[in-house]
C-alpha cells in the first residue's frame, strides 16, 4: 500500500503583480522628487539647522571664549555632577534591565503582562510628573518625608534625588533592547547548558550575555545619553541649587538666563557631541550585529 506523502508548510500568497502600465504610490518622478524633498526640507529645518546653530553661536567669540566657558566653577561642578550620576545610574540599569529581560523572556509566570507594563511605564509619564511623584514621596510633606526628617536624610533637593529620578526616566532602554532579542532566540542553548551541569551565573555570563552584547551596548549607550541630557525630573526634584544640584541641562538654562549665551552654547555642545556620538555607536553596533547575524544565522538585534 503506497502512503500520500503529507503536504508541506502552506505558503502565503504571492503578492499580485501590478497590471502593466499601472503606477504604484510613490512610482511616478514627480512624487518621488516631492518625497524626498520634503523629508530633506523638514530634517534641515528641525534636525541640522538647530544643530549647526548650536556650534555657530558657541564659537561665535572665538575658541578663547569657547574655552573659557567652561572655566565657571559652576559649570565645572555641573559637569562632574552629570558624569557621577550616569556613573551609578548606567550599571544600575543595565543589571536591571538584563535581570527583567531574563525573566520576561525565559519564564512564564503570574503577573509577567503586568512587569512588562512596568518597564514600559516611564516611556507613557512625563518626566516632570515623575519629579512630582518623587516629592510626594521623599519631600518633607511627602509620603516618606517625616521619617526622613527625623533620621536626618535628605533625599529632596539633592544629589540622591537627581539619582532617582534617572533611574526612572532610564529604567526601560536597556531592558527594551534585550526583550524581544531574547525571546527571538528562545531558550534552547541556556536549556543545553543545564543538561551539562552550567550554573545559573555561568550561563548567564557564557551563553546568554554573549548573544545580546550588541544590544545590550547598545541600550548602555542609549541610557547614558538620557542621563546626560535629562532635565523635565532632574528640575523638579533638584531644587536647581548654582554649584549643589545642578547637572549639564540645568546649567544650560541657567547661564541662558543670565544672559551669557555663549557659554550656554558652549556647554550645550557637550550634550550634542553626546547625541551625536550615541548615533555613530549605534551606527557601529548595528553593523557589527549584522555581520554577526550573517556569519552565525542567529536572530538579530
Amino acid at each position: 500500500m503506497e502512503v500520500a506523502p503529507s503536504p508541506g508548510p502552506s505558503l502565503p500568497p504571492a503578492a499580485p503583480t501590478p497590471a502593466p502600465g499601472r503606477i504604484r504610490v510613490g512610482d511616478g518622478p514627480a512624487t518621488r522628487r516631492v518625497l524626498v524633498g520634503g523629508v530633506l526640507l523638514v530634517t534641515a529645518l528641525v534636525l541640522v539647522a538647530p544643530l549647526l546653530a548650536i556650534f555657530v553661536e558657541a564659537f561665535k567669540h572665538g575658541m578663547a571664549a569657547y574655552a573659557a566657558s567652561f572655566a565657571a566653577p559652576d559649570t565645572q561642578y555641573a559637569i562632574g555632577l552629570t558624569l557621577f550620576t550616569a556613573l551609578i545610574v548606567v550599571p544600575v540599569n543595565v543589571g536591571f534591565g538584563i535581570a527583567a529581560a531574563w525573566c520576561i523572556a525565559k519564564f512564564r509566570f503570574p503577573g509577567r503582562n503586568l512587569l512588562v507594563a512596568l518597564v514600559e511605564l516611564p516611556f507613557s509619564i512625563s518626566p516632570i510628573i515623575a519629579g512630582v511623584a518623587y516629592l510626594f514621596v521623599y519631600g518633607a510633606q511627602g509620603l516618606l518625608g517625616p521619617w526622613l526628617g527625623e533620621h536626618d536624610i535628605k533625599i529632596m533637593f539633592a544629589v540622591p534625588a537627581i539619582i532617582l529620578a534617572s533611574l526612572f526616566v532610564t529604567a526601560p532602554f536597556v531592558a527594551r533592547e534585550l526583550i524581544p532579542l531574547m525571546i527571538a532566540q528562545g531558550s534552547e542553548e541556556e536549556e543545553a547548558a543545564v543538561t551539562l551541569g552550567a550554573g545559573g551565573w555561568r550561563i548567564l555570563r557564557l551563553v546568554t550575555l554573549p548573544n545580546v552584547r550588541f544590544a545590550l551596548l547598545y541600550g548602555a549607550a542609549l541610557c547614558n545619553a538620557r542621563v546626560m541630557g535629562e532635565f523635565g525630573a532632574v528640575s523638579v526634584v533638584s531644587g536647581n541649587i548654582r554649584g549643589q544640584t545642578n547637572t549639564l541641562p540645568l546649567q544650560i538654562e541657567l547661564l541662558y538666563q543670565d544672559n551669557n549665551a555663549v557659554a550656554a552654547f558652549a556647554v550645550a555642545t557637550l550634550l550634542t557631541l553626546v547625541a551625536l556620538v550615541t548615533l555613530v555607536a549605534k551606527a557601529i553596533i548595528e553593523r557589527l550585529d549584522a555581520a554577526r547575524v550573517k556569519a552565525q544565522g542567529k536572530p538579530g538585534h
